[in-house]
């Protein structure tokens, strides 16, 4: 008897958030995406309950999935997770997720009680970088760099198409790269490091001390005069309206962000670095200076060889990637 084929078979995508859940079925072959979700985590209300909302969203996704696909429940091959902080794949666990409060949490092992399905852990911006990699911007790279900004800096390394871990799955940690050894103080704890500079939060904060010397800005105005509500989103609606403040703060990140690049390129070699997050939506006013900066400060023949791009996959990058990595996990081979 034949085997199933790829596209008959399905597996669960979970990109756990500090903020939202968000949970999908994927056509084994990535061909087709059913039951997507998004959910609030809710981390107050304890590890328990995000737990059970994870499971109560897979199982409601492979409902919907057997029905709008028409197949049975044994199509479902398991569970892929990616999760924030740091984990220990082969042991199931998060080992520390501090927007969770999450340490030393049996998550693989729950997960698998509550489904009845395998299940499979990875780190949330792995998972998004492989995710980019197998159907996104990155795709038909060999050697990747991803970079995910939002409230921090993330990061991913693929290496020969697969992700690569380090001795203790802890690599690819780039917002934690020092690019100014007395630099600013980062949640980390160390000082200097491009999380501090190049961070939705930290570009907001930069921000809102350059607006002490600068009254000629529209930043105030698009907050309401508050500017503890400025955002990295706002500073970027208003360098694009031509705002030379704001432009200069984009500006500045590029150089931030270029810095951590070059370190990258000239250790790695890549041939794509991908980056995702709210810093995309700045466009070209980010992009044109940061592969300038790239350029200026890697070797010629290392920048020649990658392309930097924006990541395609806005809001699923991580679930893609969570499948990418269950399959890779579970055959030790990286999706076709």
């Amino acid at each position: 008897m034949a085997s199933p084929s790829p596209e008959s078979h399905f597996i669960i995508g979970v990109d756990l958030g500090g903020t939202n859940i968000v949970v999908a079925a994927m056509a084994r072959d990535g061909s087709r995406l059913f039951g997507s979700q998004t959910e609030p985590t809710l981390a107050l209300e304890g590890a328990d309950a995000v737990v059970g909302r994870m499971a109560r969203m897979v199982n409601t996704t492979v409902a919907i999935t057997m029905k709008e696909a028409g197949v049975p429940r044994s199509a479902f091959l398991g569970v892929g997770i990616g999760a924030p902080g740091t984990v220990d794949r082969g042991a199931g666990l998060v080992l520390a997720a501090p927007n969770l409060k999450w340490y030393d949490f049996p998550l693989v092992a729950r997960m698998t009680e509550l489904t009845g399905l395998p299940v499979t852990l990875d780190n949330d911006a792995n998972c998004a970088t492989y995710g980019e990699w197998w159907l996104g911007a990155a795709r038909g790279g060999r050697n990747v760099i991803g970079v995910t900004i939002g409230t921090g800096v993330g990061g991913g390394i693929i290496v020969d198409k697969h992700v690569y871990h380090g001795s203790s799955d802890a690599a690819g940690e780039i917002g934690h790269i020092t690019i100014d050894l007395h630099g600013r103080r980062c949640g980390c704890g160390n000082y200097g490091c491009l999380e501090a500079y190049a961070s939705g939060s930290a570009i907001a904060e930069r921000a809102r001390e350059a607006l002490h010397n600068d009254e000629s800005s529209i930043l105030p105005s698009l907050v309401g005069g508050d500017l503890a509500k400025i955002t990295a989103a706002k500073v970027y609606d208003a360098a694009g309206q031509g705002d030379a403040l704001a432009l200069e703060i984009v500006r500045d990140t590029a150089k931030y962000l270029g810095a951590g690049l070059a370190n990258l390129l000239n250790v790695f070699n890549p041939d794509v670095v991908v980056i995702a997050g709210g810093v995309t939506q700045a466009g070209e006013a980010l992009f044109a200076p940061l592969r300038t900066e790239v350029r200026r400060r890697a070797f010629k023949s290392v920048s020649d060889a990658c392309r930097i791009v924006p990541g395609t996959l806005p809001g699923t990058a991580g679930v893609v990637g969570a499948v990418a990595s269950f399959i890779s996990q579970t055959t030790g081979h990286p999706p076709a």
